[in-house]
């Protein structure tokens, strides 16, 4: 008996490589075999573009990402330096789903999220400066006038949540969004193909900035849970 071509797994064509992706592997692998030690000084901006054969933007979203986890700083007028060594293996925190449905999964990182986005929330309310609230705002604005001018704002949401999590002032936050970004967005881009997924949610950020700067840790919770509850309640509902 012929096997009904519609039950046939689909194959799908493989994605780009993200070029800072490339950079980020590239830059791990030189410090791992030119062994150099926390102090060490990296090549300069102009050299890694030429010999990677990539645009200063990518060399500089690349550097965010190892700043982002702690391994390099930047000296204004000195370079960049190593604070740990790295490798490839340690760069990336590669995440896995023990999930056969798109809802399952979508469903297991919200559970990982709500614990690290609520806290975050309630550290950035205590700890905040006003430079903070300032970033916030600035990140909040443009979500808002994107979201009203498309309907969505993927992009700028995650802008305003990284905003929030450097108001902390505790860098793992960040960190841990930087190493399980990847594998959350490849769940959380336009689930079930609905451009509105979660768009409720839309106006409890603004809520939640307002909590952060009335310093309201409490407050902070309660709607960064409003948030997240809205997320549940549309995955549940889309995925019938």
């Amino acid at each position: 008996m012929k096997a009904n071509r519609s039950d046939r797994p689909v194959i799908r064509p493989l994605p780009v490589m993200d070029r800072a992706r490339q950079v980020t592997d590239a830059l791990a692998d030189y410090v791992e075999e030119a062994r150099l030690q926390a102090g060490d000084r990296l090549p300069a901006e102009r050299e890694l573009m030429a010999a990677l054969a990539v645009g200063r933007s990518t060399i500089r979203e690349a550097i965010r990402h190892f700043q982002a986890l702690g391994v390099i700083e930047t000296r204004k007028g000195s370079g960049t330096y190593l604070l740990k060594p790295v490798s490839r293996a340690t760069i990336h925190m590669p995440l896995s789903f023990d999930a056969v449905h798109l809802r399952d999964a979508l469903l297991q990182t919200l559970e990982v999220r709500r614990g690290i986005e609520c806290e975050a929330g309630m550290v950035a309310a205590r700890r905040r400066t006003e430079k903070d609230l300032v970033v916030i705002e600035e990140k909040l604005n443009e979500m808002e006038r994107v979201h009203l001018e498309k309907g969505t704002s993927g992009p700028e949401d995650l802008a305003f949540h990284l905003a929030v999590y450097d108001a902390t002032h505790n860098p793992l936050f960040r960190q841990l969004l930087e190493q399980m970004r990847e594998t959350f967005e490849r769940f959380w881009e336009h689930p079930f193909d609905r451009q509105d997924f979660a768009r409720r949610s839309f106006p409890f950020h603004r809520t939640l900035f307002n909590a952060i700067a009335a310093r309201d840790a409490e407050a902070a919770r309660a709607e960064t849970l409003k948030i997240l509850d809205i997320v549940e309640e549309d995955i549940k509902e889309m995925s019938k």
